[in-house]
């Protein structure tokens, strides 16, 4: 059981009527709550929950239209899409109650302040490193239109600027960040056909291959639910086509592909995670044609050079540059 969970159920008694999980993490909350529903924005958690509490968790990037009559919000790492969930959630719960558990180390302590927007926060628990905090909503705000809280930017390119679009909690939200644009310059002579920006987030990669190779197929993959629709925002923005799909690592994306490009994650929430990264590197060769290129950016104090000579028998150090290194690797 996460740590968050626990401490929400040393509280169980106010928590057993219609009651909305934000962000609950994929353990067995729901089956203790048998009032509550979830709401998700992960790929892996909602399929995990769905296997076991069909029906009963939502995924998505809006509020889902279900009864509820509390609802508690498991602190993101994002501040800025910690207040845009708190006011969505807020927006539909005037003089009732919306509660915030987290971690100490994620911020929970701070992000309670957010809270004061609509009324008088009080910290109901502290155990398992966590804290809940809750507020009787006695401000209802208007909810805020989730595309109204983007960040857009330009992407010099050779044939016209690139217009991306950010949403809340969106990895390198509002930038560029180091990586992908070393990786940006690192682009020439690619195979044709069907390419996939892997962990796309904004969806920087896709749209610039889309840009620069149009007879090239895109598809870009996320287990994120916002990065989802920011690449969505960012090729709408450019008049750009692509297939943008949903999944949990590369089990999700389509075989038969000419290049995997990415810049792959390996964060989760605040915790450092490399199973993403590590099972794309091992797996690539399972979704490469024969003769398809894999090319990614990586921090330079990650051994990932070993996991891609294993998966495809080659691999070398394309660039090196501010502490990230660009490999390139063919399915032979």
């Amino acid at each position: 059981m996460d740590p968050r969970s626990e401490v929400l159920l040393r509280q169980a008694e106010l928590f057993q009527g219609p009651l909305l999980l934000a962000g609950l993490p994929a353990d067995d909350l729901l089956g203790q709550l048998p009032q509550a529903s979830g709401w998700s924005w992960h790929a892996g958690d909602q399929a995990l929950l769905d296997s076991r509490f069909s029906d009963r968790s939502h995924y998505g990037v809006h509020v889902p239209e279900v009864a509820f009559e509390a609802a508690v919000l498991f602190l993101p790492k994002s501040r800025e899409l910690a207040a845009y969930l708190l006011n969505a959630l807020a927006s539909r719960l005037a003089g009732r109650e919306l509660y915030l558990v987290g971690e100490k180390r994620g911020g929970i302590e701070g992000a309670a302040k957010q809270l004061q927007a609509f009324g008088k926060p009080r910290k109901l628990d502290s155990a398992r490193h966590c804290q809940l905090w809750q507020v009787t909503v006695d401000h209802a705000p208007q909810a805020k239109p989730l595309e109204s809280l983007a960040e857009r930017f330009e992407l010099p390119l050779e044939d016209g600027p690139l217009q991306v679009v950010s949403l809340p909690g969106v990895f390198s939200h509002g930038r560029l960040d180091r990586g992908t644009a070393l990786l940006l310059q690192h682009l020439d002579n690619l195979p044709a056909g069907h390419v996939l920006d892997f962990g796309c987030g904004a969806g920087v990669l896709g749209a610039t291959i889309k840009r620069r190779y149009p007879q090239s197929r895109v598809t870009l993959l996320d287990v994120d639910a916002f990065a989802v629709a920011s690449s969505r925002l960012t090729l709408a923005a450019n008049g750009l086509e692509g297939d943008v799909i949903s999944g949990d690592g590369i089990d999700a994306a389509p075989t038969g592909l000419n290049v995997i490009l990415s810049n792959p994650p390996f964060h989760t929430g605040v915790h450092t995670n490399y199973q993403a990264s590590e099972n794309l590197l091992k797996k690539s060769g399972l979704h490469l044609q024969k003769g398809g290129e894999m090319r990614l950016v990586a921090n330079s104090f990650l051994r990932y050079q070993p996991l891609i000579e294993g998966a495809l028998g080659n691999c070398r150090v394309c660039a090196e540059a501010d502490g990230f290194r660009i490999y390139q690797a063919t399915r032979g």
